[in-house]
């Protein structure tokens, strides 16, 4: 099947935009003709690809399967283009990464900026997700590389780089002040309302199944998506949570935040910078992955 490939260029704009009117302008074209185009390649793969509606458009469950992989191959596309047409040496262009909340605390945020004072005219574009859906899009071609948490799989075709370990320590509002003179036994936190990350995130597999080898089923009373979010959750007194000790430093020393001591050691966790082998990095994705390699402490 021969496609012409300025069919899926107008294809992108018109689902980006959701609307034909703005991609034809965005495109210096016309709304008949991009009409047209989308017919055409419609036909070509015989498919649906887009429901007209009075706000715009609709893409069908096929329009949204193309659309993820057009995405990727036209910021792929820009991203070589920046580079090829850069007027002098100054590295340039977008690097695109995936990062779970605690691994940009505790490891990116740490030397982003002298990285921007280093290479001013380089984008960065951070998507903050859980472990599983970062490995996810990173598997896809999304992202560039990622920067998460363990509990991970590692992916055949990826390469793994430990960046640092972690430890998270139980903490609790001033309301649980008490509990600082006494340590827990494990099936004791049972008595008191938990917050923890939600079910679709490394942190709550892990504690899961860490309690479970303990021969205790424990579930969050609290869900929340971000470790940032738990903070103040736990500082409200709404519950007790695991956090990592570095974050938690910070509201203990101001007292806002109480550490609750128990009779076990949870095992450390670690951050980890995951590529995939399979696929070439472009120049900005390969000097920014290097950078990161370098903050490794050794």
């Amino acid at each position: 099947m021969n496609i012409n490939f300025e069919y899926y260029k107008i294809f992108y704009f018109v689902a980006k935009y959701g609307n034909i009117t703005k991609a034809a302008t965005a495109l210096g074209s016309n709304q008949p003709n991009v009409t047209r185009i989308i017919k055409l390649l419609e036909s070509q793969l015989n498919c649906r690809l887009l429901i007209r509606e009075a706000r715009g458009i609709r893409l069908t469950e096929e329009g949204k399967n193309l659309y993820s992989h057009v995405e990727i191959a036209y910021s792929h596309l820009l991203n070589a283009q920046e580079e090829i047409c850069r007027q002098d040496s100054q590295i340039c262009g977008t690097v695109t990464i995936g990062a779970t909340e605690t691994a940009l605390h505790l490891f990116l945020l740490n030397f982003l900026h002298s990285f921007k004072l280093k290479y001013p005219a380089v984008r960065i574009k951070i998507y903050n997700q859980s472990t599983p859906e970062t490995v996810k899009h990173l598997i896809s071609g999304r992202f560039d590389f990622a920067v998460v948490t363990t509990p991970l799989e590692i992916h055949k075709s990826f390469s793994a780089v430990k960046a640092l370990d972690f430890d998270e320590i139980l903490v609790g509002g001033t309301q649980y002040i008490d509990l600082c003179n006494i340590s827990l036994e494990l099936r004791d936190i049972c008595k008191y309302p938990l917050i923890g990350l939600g079910r679709e995130s490394a942190t709550y597999h892990f504690y899961k199944e860490f309690f479970i080898t303990q021969g205790i089923d424990l579930e969050p009373d609290m869900e929340v998506a971000t470790s940032d979010l738990m903070l103040p959750l736990i500082e409200k007194n709404l519950g007790i949570g695991f956090v990592p000790e570095k974050l938690a430093k910070p509201l203990l020393a101001e007292k806002k935040l109480v550490q609750i001591p128990f009779d076990y050691n949870i095992p450390s966790r670690s951050i980890q910078i995951i590529s995939d082998k399979k696929r070439g990095r472009s120049l900005t994705a390969d000097t920014f992955y290097k950078f990161c390699i370098s903050k490794i402490d050794k």
